[in-house]
């Protein structure tokens, strides 16, 4: 009888998980799956972190977006193993549907562009669902609540529910949130230095405004960042502006190409209004890749890293 009453209840287990749907929020609209996805593609370097976190690999068919961009690292290519890259840069939707996924994970302007041939919608037709990076909502959606660091923690836990590694994924954010809440002890009472980030030369800085997530990467490492109340994620705004604020602290991304962050650290050595700020007179600067100021893994260990620089002593 016991026997019967366990296969009863196993029986019955078995069945309420086939039937559940999950349903996680996109952008403000559900997105629903009967069944959890077999065939992954992920897009750029970041989201790709986040599902190798979570061990996902034997999920992913495909790559899109690394190595048209960035120098990958060896960690990176070991956890990649013989994952295909379907495209260097930006996928078609050809290329897409070759690869016969049932989810794409992307964002705007993270592999799709508003108005563009791959979107959610021309994606739809071909049975392909599509997570949006939430720090990319805002490109589509103007209401959008100011950058936390909740873009990267709850990306991974709609990650991990949609895979059915939630556990994996709880764990990761509740260890994250420890090593933050550590940084943020430590600089709590610190003065809070100006901070400006800078995407490269060029002749209008490109940078990170309320919702892109090094907004709140500055904040957690007791930074301010002065191009805080430009109402955008990434975009560009003006030298004279930025000078205006003086910075005290400069973020550079690094693109490992050349001397990297050290070569745009000179052309603001040469420009004529940055040239007089404090930041780049007293040489205070840190490069960071690319992922480690998108939203991923790399932003808890980016973090730590700007912290330190900013506060010396701090260890």
């Amino acid at each position: 009888m016991k026997q019967v009453w366990s296969a009863a209840i196993a029986v019955a287990i078995a069945g309420s998980v086939s039937a559940g749907e999950i349903t996680v929020d996109n952008c403000g609209a559900p997105l629903v799956f009967e069944t959890q996805p077999e065939r992954l593609v992920v897009h750029d370097m970041n989201m790709t972190d986040m599902a190798f976190a979570l061990g996902l690999q034997d999920k992913i068919v495909g790559l899109t977006g690394i190595t048209g961009w960035y120098k990958t690292s060896p960690e990176f290519d070991t956890l990649r193993g013989d994952i295909p890259e379907l495209a260097p840069k930006y996928p078609t939707v050809e290329n897409l549907v070759a690869a016969n996924p049932d989810l794409f994970f992307a964002g705007w302007y993270y592999g799709m562009k508003p108005g563009g041939d791959v979107t959610p919608d021309t994606l739809a037709p071909f049975g392909i669902k599509t997570m949006i990076l939430t720090e990319s909502c805002v490109h589509l959606d103007k209401d959008r609540p100011e950058a936390s660091m909740d873009l990267l923690f709850d990306d991974v836990l709609r990650l991990g529910k949609v895979m059915h590694v939630e556990d994996k994924a709880e764990t990761l954010v509740a260890g994250w949130k420890d090593e933050l809440a550590g940084i943020e002890a430590k600089t709590a009472d610190l003065a809070k230095p100006r901070v400006f980030l800078l995407d490269g030369p060029a002749d209008a800085p490109f940078t990170a405004g309320k919702f892109a997530i090094p907004d709140a990467m500055i904040t957690a490492a007791g930074g301010a960042n002065v191009t805080h109340d430009m109402d955008t994620s990434w975009g560009r705004t003006s030298w004279e502006t930025v000078a205006a604020a003086n910075p005290e602290f400069l973020v550079l991304l690094d693109y490992q190409t050349g001397n990297g962050a050290a070569d745009t650290f000179k052309f603001l050595q040469e420009h004529p209004v940055m040239s007089e700020t404090d930041a780049v007179k007293n040489a205070r600067w840190i490069g960071l890749r690319y992922e480690e100021l998108t939203p991923g893994p790399a932003n808890i260990e980016a973090i730590s890293k700007m912290a330190k620089a900013m506060h010396p002593g701090l260890n």
